[in-house]
């Protein structure tokens, strides 16, 4: 075997090195961050002491907003430290966390906007059964099955990734640990971890995909059915939110990843919109296309002033 000196902490140069752009984009960030924070706690404020919110479409959102504020707060606090330091590291073990921390949160988004699609099917294709049909047993069986997946998916992918050595080479031209910026920067084999990495994106997000697609088919089936536009226009806007959040979600996170790895800016802007705005705009996005959101809000904030 070669020698080599292992390495124990990484450098991460995602973003400018220019200390005046770095100040604005700390600030940035900044503000990025405490807006996802305000608004995904705000909503699940509302949904919390609104009765009127308390349906399976509301407890999935409330679950989304959660997964959202973990989300965000895997990265965005390591990138404002990092844009405030000098020196920009992290260590391996922290840099291995948070890939295990991205794939968990972002693979039970993945299975959770699956779940509100089956949701949003059978609220449009059997209203009058809906509440029978998702009842809590139910409800909670799966969220908590979206959880359980997306830790396995990541504990299988962790497992594998620690088997990777990594020396000499110690930079990160990314402002996150994700697992393909990490191939590069190992001097052992990676092909056992990549194969794992692709197999469980194709089963997990494309899977995922590919059901929530399979729904819409059925619900846009459904929508063409009724008779009056009224009708259309009612059962199309109870899913428009959704429809949106799937499309930001899904939309930057394929254009991230089904890219090369090539260290570009156009790399780095769509993963900053994976990873950091798509937490933010969820709320924004269900509060403003969502006439019950709205008056829970307004009414809460008339209460408070």
């Amino acid at each position: 075997m070669r020698n080599h000196s292992v390495i124990s902490e990484f450098t991460l140069f995602g973003l400018s090195a220019d200390p005046q752009i770095q100040a604005l984009l700390f600030v940035l960030f900044l503000v990025v961050y405490l807006l996802t924070l305000t608004g995904n706690l705000l909503l699940l404020l509302v949904i919390r002491i609104n009765s009127h919110l308390h349906i399976p479409m509301y407890f999935f959102l409330g679950q989304l907003s959660f997964l959202d504020l973990c989300h965000s707060s895997v990265t965005v606090p390591k990138l404002l430290e990092n844009l405030l330091s000098e020196k920009k590291t992290i260590s391996v073990e922290g840099c291995l966390a948070q890939v295990f921390l991205l794939f968990a949160t972002g693979g039970t988004e993945s299975c959770l906007l699956t779940v509100m699609a089956y949701d949003r099917y059978v609220a449009i294709s059997s209203p009058l059964l809906y509440g029978k049909v998702m009842n809590r047993q139910l409800c909670m069986g799966l969220v908590w099955g979206s959880w359980g997946l997306a830790f396995l998916d990541a504990l299988i992918n962790i497992l594998v990734a620690l088997q990777l050595d990594f020396c000499e080479a110690q930079n990160i031209h990314h402002f996150c640990c994700e697992l393909p910026s990490l191939y590069p920067l190992s001097c052992s084999d990676v092909t056992a971890s990549f194969i794992v990495l692709l197999c469980s994106s194709l089963l997990h997000f494309f899977g995922n995909f590919l059901l929530i697609f399979f729904s819409y088919v059925r619900i846009l089936s459904t929508i063409l059915s009724i008779s009056s536009t009224t009708g259309r226009s009612k059962a199309f806007s109870t899913c428009s939110s959704h429809l949106t959040a799937v499309i930001f979600f899904y939309g930057s996170g394929f254009l991230r990843y089904l890219m090369p790895n090539s260290e570009s800016t156009q790399e780095l802007i769509f993963s900053v919109q994976y990873s950091v705005v798509t937490p933010m705009l969820n709320p924004l996005i269900y509060s403003l296309k969502n006439k019950e959101v709205k008056a829970a809000v307004r009414s809460m904030l008339k209460k408070c002033f």
